[in-house]
């Protein structure tokens, strides 16, 4: 057994196997594989220690990787069955391998998890926060709102850049940070572009994620043409599964059954390729438009 620290240049596609391989439709065996590489390719993501994340290597096989998302204090784990021995260094490392920062440190675990949870509390850490993540099964029923009046989705591929990404602004960042101003105009207090938004989920002068189905996500605009809801999709075959991120609305829009017409969209587009899941998140609302399957998500400090 070796280890190998993580190179952004070229271990993206080891990572995506490892989680790909070790899927669990309750993450039993860590996080969706989407959900690492989403982050990698997007601005958020603080790159200053990504070469701290590591992987254990049976041979050239991944076999555990430990790694952050964001913040760069709360680590994350994924393990491959049949190595739970690697778990105590697992969790060894992630104490020692990662620099303090202002943030406390966390470990993020998941219920099923339980090589990491024991190995976790057996040096001391203790359950914090669980947070319960909404999933729908495809097969114990259908996502079947309708688009309100007035309302269409937008054709994949005549998707216009400029109003994906003022649509993204609206729907995540003009509460906090202020209207839109212009396509390369960041905030005043240093908050991301539109631009930078925008190469996160939708085709750009820069390579796509590797992994990334932007053909799947669902854009709804109004009578006037002006984009409104957003919901990216990455379609994972190996997996049967439906991992969307990210999903807004526009502050002025929401509460009309916009976001509910968009997942139900992807319903439609995703069922007939035999989709088995579609990830939701913690908000009240997936549970009540019907995802009723529920991911415990484990927080762990010191």
């Amino acid at each position: 057994m070796k280890t190998k620290q993580f190179q952004i240049l070229s271990d993206a596609g080891m990572a995506w196997e490892l989680m790909t391989d070790v899927f669990s439709p309750d993450a039993g065996n860590g996080p969706f594989a989407p959900f690492f590489e989403y982050a990698l390719n997007s601005s958020w993501l603080n790159k200053d220690y990504l070469h701290l994340n590591r992987f254990w290597l049976d041979g050239d096989r991944p076999v555990a990787f430990v790694f952050y998302e964001n913040p760069a204090s709360q680590l994350r784990f994924s393990l491959r069955p049949g190595y739970e021995q690697l778990a105590d260094d697992m969790i060894a490392y992630a104490e020692a391998g990662f620099p303090d920062l202002e943030e406390p440190r966390e470990l993020v675990l998941y219920a099923g998890q339980s090589a990491l949870i024991r190995a976790a509390e057996k040096r001391g850490w203790h359950l914090t926060v669980e947070e319960p993540w909404r999933i729908f099964d495809f097969g114990g029923g259908r996502l079947d709102f309708a688009l309100p009046k007035g309302y269409r989705f937008v054709p994949s591929d005549s998707v216009d850049p400029l109003k994906a990404a003022i649509c993204l602004w609206e729907g995540f960042n003009s509460e906090e940070l202020g209207p839109f101003q212009g396509w390369d105009v960041p905030t005043q207090n240093g908050g991301r572009s539109p631009y930078e938004l925008y190469r996160e989920v939708l085709k750009s002068t820069v390579s796509p994620p590797p992994h990334a189905t932007y053909e799947d996500q669902v854009i709804i605009a109004d009578r006037n043409g002006r984009y409104v809801c957003f919901s990216g999709m990455w379609w994972v075959e190996k997996n049967r599964l439906a991992y969307m991120e990210p999903l807004c609305t526009v502050p002025d829009c929401r509460r009309l059954g916009l976001a509910a017409a968009a997942l139900s969209e992807h319903d439609r587009r995703l069922r007939p390729r035999g989709a088995a899941m579609m990830t939701g998140g913690g908000n009240l609302f997936y549970e009540k438009i019907g995802f009723q399957r529920v991911i415990r998500c484990l927080y762990y400090r010191k």
